[in-house]
């Protein structure tokens, strides 16, 4: 079986991918925790953090109130930019 690197993910199109978790504590369901997660994922349908979600619901006993995501590419394609002015040195 071969592991795929992060940048081979990137390529396949997964991105960094963070999200903020918030939930109820356990003992005091009235107080919210913070918990930020972040992992290489697939945009739109985040396969890998439903993933760890469906386990939160599972083996965690504090209750989800709510899951903020964001998501950005790290490796893309070449950009080109035109410039104005070309300046050397030496």
């Amino acid at each position: 079986m071969t592991r795929t690197t992060e940048l081979q993910q990137q390529l396949q199109g997964y991105r960094l991918t963070t999200a903020e978790i918030l939930y109820h504590l356990p003992d005091h369901p009235a107080v919210l925790q913070s918990f930020i997660w972040q992992q290489l994922d697939i945009a739109p349908r985040f396969p890998v953090l439903r993933r760890f979600l469906d386990f939160w619901v599972r083996e965690i006993e504090g209750r989800l109130h709510s899951v903020r995501v964001a998501s950005v590419g790290l490796v893309g394609p070449a950009e080109w930019r035109h410039t104005a002015h070309l300046t050397r040195l030496h």
